[in-house]
């Protein structure tokens, strides 16, 4: 596992579970909808990956999702990039503790469909 810079990341959630975090001061659920006890971290990709992640995980979402770019410098958390396809070596960075919201520079909502035509 290596730290990774300051390149901007994304994070995928339900608009309902964000403003609860906003409320709150902390985000702890993950990409797959569990907790970060559960997961241990909060799954994010880099914009490359977006198209694919939301092609994998969300095409068959009928609500709109919220799309949160997250500055790394601003984490209160470790950020580690860890391998996600052993065979391309592509990887994927983790948030390793709760989002602080702080760390969010931008939202934009999504609207289904969310995969590419």
């Amino acid at each position: 596992m290596s730290v990774i810079g300051d390149a901007r990341i994304h994070h995928v959630t339900s608009e309902q579970t964000w403003s609860r975090a906003v409320e709150e001061g902390s985000f702890t659920e993950s990409t797959l909808g569990r907790s970060l006890e559960q997961e241990g971290f909060i799954h994010c990709c880099d914009p490359a990956q977006l198209d694919g992640v939301l092609t994998m995980f969300y095409a068959d979402v009928p609500h709109d999702l919220l799309l949160l770019t997250i500055d790394p410098e601003l984490l209160t958390a470790p950020l580690v990039r860890e391998v996600g396809n052993p065979k391309t070596g592509e990887t994927f960075p983790h948030v390793y503790g709760p989002l602080n919201p702080d760390a969010v520079i931008e939202t934009r909502v999504l609207h289904p469909p969310h995969s590419r035509a």
